[in-house]
């Protein structure tokens, strides 16, 4: 599927010039991936998008501030916001990030001044999503396109399920979305099965740390 961009997650700029070469059409950068992916430095985040920007690649930034869960207090927001300011200032050109109530639904209000910072930046819901109840997941689908949040990266499931156990939820979600959201498919989606999984949900972008080959 020539059309397909597959998004790395990156770690660090380390990977970004090979992974560009190797077919990754969008980045993902974070810091920490053992724990799921937290805010880059500055000096990581400003070197990625100079170069990147000279491929006409597009970088996405994490934003979270720690590890664990999605649950924000006062001080976590005012240093997503401090982060996603600054990443605006550099010239990024996407934003990731999502936040959660206890009972895990969407942290309205924390989402919504987010959204409003990060006005003119492509945004996406990351996989905080998968903690949503499966039966509010198309409710939060509906309540994230209608805030004009752009993608919504999920594994369908719990990351101890295989994506291809996950698969058919994934196109549930997929064919609820519609043209509005996109779902952007992730955790364990490798180079050898991408081009097979787009094909199978009928979708153009995937996700994933080893979404292109690095070593020989």
């Amino acid at each position: 599927m020539s059309t397909l961009i597959k998004e790395f997650c990156a770690e660090n700029y380390t990977d970004i010039p090979l992974a560009i070469h190797r077919g990754a059409k969008r980045i993902e950068l974070c810091d920490n991936l053992a724990v799921g992916g937290t805010t880059p430095s500055t000096g990581v985040l400003e070197e990625a998008i100079s170069y990147c920007n000279e491929k006409q690649v597009p970088v996405m930034v994490m934003i979270r501030p720690r590890k664990g869960h999605f649950i924000y207090n006062d001080i976590d927001l005012k240093i997503m916001h401090t982060d996603l300011i600054e990443a605006k200032k550099l010239g990024v050109d996407g934003v990731v990030f999502g936040c959660l109530t206890p009972s895990n639904w969407i942290d309205e209000e924390a989402m919504e001044e987010l959204i409003e910072v990060a006005e003119g930046l492509q945004i996406t819901f990351h996989m905080a999503f998968d903690e949503i109840p499966a039966e509010r997941q198309f409710e939060a689908i509906d309540w994230l396109a209608e805030h004009g949040v752009h993608r919504i990266l999920t594994h369908g499931g719990p990351m101890s399920e295989s994506i291809s156990d996950t698969l058919p939820r994934l196109k549930e979600l997929i064919d609820y979305a519609a043209d509005r959201i996109t779902i952007l498919p992730g955790g364990q989606i490798t180079y050898e099965n991408a081009e097979e999984i787009a094909h199978q949900l009928g979708i153009h972008e995937l996700h994933g740390t080893k979404i292109v080959k690095l070593a020989e």
